[in-house]
């Protein structure tokens, strides 16, 4: 029985990234199919091949928008005219907002299973958010607010700490209404001890 569905699609690329999120979120990564994806846009198997040549191209697609959302997602809370604390601190509540809602594209961001092709396309993204959290911690360097340190090791411990609430907030063990409440707390303590003395 031959296929009789369409092949052209008005935005077939975003239906499908909106259908992998819809799927990731409720059925996990592995449940990911671009036959299935196909099926639910109401196309032919073979349309999604003009724009994934496979699954881990759909992937690596899906973590870039990732990023991009993030990316805003940090801009929008950046103001970079206050003081490192209330910087830091709304920079963390957003990032753990994006976290909240969006933990399984999150990890598929930082799984790093993306294919050789993806690599600079990723490595830009990261730069333009994490790399965006390493230059206010360079900032704050600059203005004598933290210790003098790599950048990069200071940025890895507050986004360990600042990932490790959100991945127990993700799992059970916070409440998301404790973890966001605690972003103060987390934030002036994780200064305190980065002042200089």
């Amino acid at each position: 029985m031959s296929d009789s569905r369409p092949y052209h699609h008005g935005d077939l690329r975003s239906t499908l990234l909106a259908g992998a999120e819809r799927t990731l979120r409720t059925k996990g990564v592995t449940a990911l199919s671009l036959r299935e994806l196909a099926r639910e846009a109401g196309v032919s198997h073979a349309a999604p091949g003009r724009h994934f040549k496979d699954k881990q191209a759909l992937l690596n697609a899906l973590a870039l928008a990732g990023y991009d959302r993030l990316e805003q997602t940090l801009k929008a809370a950046d103001d970079p005219g206050l003081p490192l604390e209330p910087r830091l601190t709304a920079l963390a509540r957003a990032y753990l907002r994006f976290a909240l809602d969006n933990a399984e594209l999150l990890e598929l961001m930082y799984a790093r299973k993306h294919e050789p092709d993806a690599y600079e396309q990723m490595a830009s993204a990261i730069d333009r958010t994490v790399g965006s959290l390493e230059r206010v911690m360079a900032d704050a360097q600059r203005r004598g607010e933290i210790i003098e340190a790599d950048p990069a090791h200071l940025t890895l411990l507050a986004g360990a700490s600042l990932h490790g609430i959100a991945s127990f907030a993700a799992g059970g063990m916070l409440a998301p209404e404790a973890a966001l409440a605690g972003i103060d707390d987390l934030v002036h303590t994780l200064l305190h001890g980065l002042k200089p003395r």
